[in-house]
């Protein structure tokens, strides 16, 4: 999935600093391939995603899984609150990550590696992505 992102970025025109860019996409394609041990993802959790239910107290909908790296999964959230990511991309990603008991540097670069992606349909995550530039 990462290499199918990376390589649609890489055909399109981006307007953010090719530096970014470049280890945007490094670090896209990279961080799935680095060792870290993977999990069942859902890839779409954001709060819409997750209701109020009987037998259990929340209840996720509409996964789309994969496996991959735990502390990717937690992206969908952060970038459907775009206006608090983009208020304060580092704060929001440190309290997710806290929130979640997840390396809060690992899911730091991976929002970095999907803000440069997103970037091109997105215009206002190129301030996440300067924000937290490696």
């Amino acid at each position: 999935m990462c290499d199918l992102w990376a390589d649609g970025f890489e055909r399109a025109d981006s307007a953010l600093d090719p530096g970014l860019a470049r280890t945007g996409m490094e670090l896209l394609r990279g961080l799935p391939r680095d060792g870290v041990p993977q999990s069942l993802l859902v890839t779409d959790l954001h709060a819409g995603n997750v209701l109020a239910d009987r037998r259990e107290p929340w209840l996720m909908i509409d996964p789309k899984p994969h496996v991959g790296d735990p502390a990717y999964d937690v992206l969908q959230h952060l970038l459907n609150c775009e206006e608090r990511l983009v208020a304060d991309p580092r704060g929001m990603v440190r309290r997710m990550a806290v929130f979640t008991d997840l390396d809060g540097e690992r899911v730091e670069r991976w929002m970095f590696a999907r803000a440069v992606q997103e970037s091109v349909q997105r215009p206002r995550l190129r301030r996440v992505a300067a924000a937290l530039a490696p």
